[in-house]
């Protein structure tokens, strides 16, 4: 079997987040998670913690395209994932690179603001690139209702929202509702100009940094092993939910998803079965210490 069948290449556009919550580093961990290899054109250097957006810092546009070429060039990428943007002349980069591969595949989680403070991450004219660059070339969009309605302004509806996406280029919407009040979390999938369906998750009690890189990543990772668009939707969105339901407070402010939250049940597996290796091969006395 291929090896590009078995641990397929991602490359993601992404920005750095010192605090290992968001950006590239949490596409990583959710990659590595379904089982990809996750690369990375990085797309802004950030300051940022579990509590705020500090600053952004875009990256040379032409080195992200080089960084973005580099790969492309030597591996067979399966599918682009995009998540901070950063400057109307990096959307304008990865538009470039984008317009070059046709053929893959590209999940974007269009990153407008802080998921802690709220604060804006891109402008009037970032907001414009983003929709008239990159939207087109999606094939699958992830923003929560406020993206949604800043990208598609004067939509007075989810509904609205999501189809004003699609006619702007995009193939297919997941609209999800976490900044949304409720006990259940509504997330909605939309393709070819219709709704398709909706998905409740019960709504966890925290603030969750990274939310949306996990399950973009993590959509772009199914989508990379061949799953079809709704399944891999589904897929992304329980082990998302696992993700934070496991998540941890490292810092003051948001809640860490563990994203290999997967490991723990794996490890008391392995601890129950060497306990019972053990005490079968010290005469049922299980005085074998596991180091």
């Amino acid at each position: 079997m291929n090896a590009m069948d078995t641990f397929p290449v991602v490359l993601c556009l992404s920005g750095f987040d010192p605090s290992g919550g968001a950006g590239i580093g949490a596409d990583i961990e959710a990659l590595s998670s379904q089982g990809c290899q996750a690369c990375g054109a990085i797309t802004a250097m950030t300051v940022q913690n579990s509590r705020d957006v500090i600053s952004v810092h875009p990256v040379d546009p032409n080195v992200i395209i080089q960084q973005a070429r580099a790969v492309l060039e030597d591996m067979p990428v399966a599918v682009i994932k995009i998540g901070l943007v950063g400057s109307v002349e990096v959307a304008a980069a990865i538009h470039s690179v984008l317009s070059d591969y046709p053929d893959i595949p590209v999940v974007l989680d269009p990153v407008l603001a802080s998921g802690g403070s709220g604060r804006a991450l891109a402008d009037d004219g970032l907001v414009e690139a983003i929709l008239n660059l990159l939207v087109p070339q999606a094939t699958l969009i992830t923003p929560n209702l406020r993206e949604a309605h800043t990208l598609i302004a004067g939509a007075d509806t989810r509904q609205a929202a999501a189809i004003g996406l699609m006619e702007a280029g995009a193939q297919s919407v997941l609209l999800t509702g976490g900044d949304e009040p409720g006990d259940d979390v509504l997330n909605t999938l939309f393709a070819e100009q219709r709704w398709v369906r909706d998905y409740h998750w019960p709504r966890l009690p925290h603030q969750y940094h990274g939310s949306g890189c996990t399950l973009a990543a993590s959509a772009a990772g199914l989508i990379a092993h061949g799953i079809l668009l709704e399944e891999a939707v589904e897929g992304a969105q329980e082990y998302t939910w696992n993700a934070l339901y496991n998540a941890v407070r490292l810092g003051m402010g948001q809640h860490q998803p563990d994203r290999f939250f997967w490991t723990l049940d794996a490890t008391e597996e392995d601890i129950e079965d060497n306990d019972d290796n053990a005490s079968l091969s010290h005469g049922g006395h299980g005085n074998t210490t596991l180091q």
